[in-house]
């Protein structure tokens, strides 16, 4: 699954990559969800589907417990002022629902290029009791997370990237 794919080129990327895995995308921005119908057509990937909607409506009501082999959460909305930081998408809530998503062994993959964000998506993650850090605080980038537009831009100008990778513990 992931969630908030932008322009999608990163999704197509990582589908055309795993033909043997199926891909969900959910995105509420009509043009990126337009864009990324276009890299399924012109790639002919066919182990990626879309989903137009909120996707904390979308997990609650379309996924079903214990499902998901891992979840894409890659450069959300970091909402920088202070007074918007209720409206970020990783909170302790949703992260406990991601959670109940994940199937034994599944793993949920944030990046973000903000510093502060990074800090509380550590700090959540951390503390829900069903997932565990997959690294001593921030995990290198994996392979199979290929650098955006966007992070490209940003490493350009000196600014930091984040990747947390953490999975769903045996017990939970």
């Amino acid at each position: 699954l992931e969630i908030g794919y932008g322009m999608g080129g990163t999704t197509a990327a990582i589908a055309a990559a795993m033909p043997d895995s199926n891909f969900l995308g959910v995105e509420v921005h009509t043009p990126g969800v337009g864009s990324l119908l276009k890299l399924i057509g012109e790639q002919e990937l066919r182990n990626l589907r879309l989903i137009q909607h909120d996707a904390v409506e979308v997990v609650n009501h379309m996924i079903a417990p214990r499902s998901l082999a891992g979840v894409h959460v890659f450069f959300p909305d970091p909402w920088h002022k202070a007074r918007h930081n209720k409206r970020r998408l990783i909170q302790p809530a949703f992260v406990a629902l991601l959670a109940s998503r994940l199937a034994p062994g599944g793993y949920l993959h944030c990046a973000t290029d903000w510093e502060d964000y990074a800090t509380q998506m550590l700090d959540v993650l951390g503390a829900d009791p069903s997932l565990e850090n997959t690294a001593a605080g921030y995990a290198p980038r994996p392979s199979y997370r290929p650098v955006t537009k966007f992070e490209n831009r940003g490493l350009k100008l000196g600014h930091g990237v984040w990747d947390l990778v953490f999975r769903l513990r045996a017990d939970a």
